[in-house]
């Protein structure tokens, strides 16, 4: 794994409590299906796991992002702040290099994890939003607060199912391929129904990638 110098500074910061974090994600909507509040009977809980337990819902991570992790630990890092050990968020500027204009707020939350009944039947630890933060800290080897959501409606499975293989089968790709297939859906005809919509509540946390998915996964 290679690591290119900052071209950016942290320029500020602040912290959004975990009580009021978890209030914020109770509002969570799906994309589809009238957007119900997916999280409003849940559980959600703020906990410490290893992230080797967690299962990776998309079949892929991007060499540029796991770089972006980095570089905001070592920067959160000289601020005595463990971006892995969050009790809570933070929203934070960064200002530009060349021309100092400061952009944010950008939202920096624990992974979100959901308790998912898989086609199999088994119960996984399912990586929903903050993929590359789990494999960072995997890199890294160490535990990683995540936000675990439990007994989410049986009804609105989380949109794509548990990568066979595991970590293993994860690639690891500075860009993507034409027609590179991110995810196993769980409905391949309308697979953005089921989508968990982080955005609606903390803009820019959920991150727009590349389309590259065959013409019949077009949602």
């Amino acid at each position: 794994m290679t690591h290119s110098p900052p071209q950016r500074k942290l320029a500020r910061y602040e912290q959004i409590l975990e009580m009021d974090l978890l209030a914020l994600l109770k509002n969570t909507r799906l994309q589809g299906y009238e957007q119900p509040l997916i999280y409003a009977e849940a559980n959600l809980e703020l906990v410490r796991l290893d992230p080797g337990s967690l299962r990776p819902a998309q079949n892929y991570v991007l060499s540029e992002d796991v770089d972006t992790v980095l570089q905001l630990h070592g920067a959160f890092h000289n601020h005595n702040i463990d971006i892995f050990s969050l009790n809570g968020g933070l929203r934070f500027w960064i200002q530009n290099g060349e021309d100092e204009s400061v952009e944010g707020p950008i939202p920096l939350i624990p992974p979100i994890i959901e308790e998912s009944i898989e086609p199999d039947g088994t119960r996984v630890l399912l990586i929903c939003d903050g993929m590359h933060r789990v494999y960072a800290a995997k890199y890294l080897g160490v535990a990683i607060n995540v936000i675990v959501a439990r007994n989410v409606p049986k009804q609105y499975p989380y949109y794509a199912l548990a990568v066979p293989g595991g970590w293993d089968a994860v690639q690891y790709l500075s860009q993507f391929p034409d027609g590179f297939i991110k995810k196993q859906y769980r409905d391949k005809l309308n697979y953005k129904a089921l989508f968990r919509d982080f955005n609606a509540l903390l803009p820019g946390v959920q991150k727009q990638r590349k389309r590259t998915n065959p013409g019949h996964l077009i949602p």
